[in-house]
């Protein structure tokens, strides 16, 4: 039995799916500083996916703030994703690259 065969499915076990799953980078802007990047944190730790980049930008007097993050994932998914974060109300925009 390989490790794998124990690990649960997060995602669509289609093989067209992973085949069109590749890393793909947004970058979410937030309101209410570091309380709304914690939000979307959790948000992302919730989803369950493996983050191969995180990384946030808090300024003292800026306004907005942001959270750029890297993970896997098919087109489908990607468009999905940038609907559930533009759902809360701390985020303003969702960027993908």
């Amino acid at each position: 039995m390989s490790i794998t065969a124990e690990r649960p499915i997060m995602f669509s076990p289609d093989v067209a799916d992973i085949a069109s799953r590749m890393p793909r980078r947004h970058t979410v802007v937030t309101r209410d500083g570091l309380d709304g990047v914690m939000q979307v944190a959790t948000a992302l730790q919730a989803c369950g996916r493996t983050l191969s980049e995180f990384a946030v930008d808090v300024r003292d007097g800026v306004a907005y703030s942001s959270v750029t993050c890297t993970m896997s994932m098919t087109p489908a998914e990607c468009d999905d994703f940038a609907y559930r974060m533009l759902d809360m109300p701390c985020v303003i925009a969702v960027d993908p690259y």
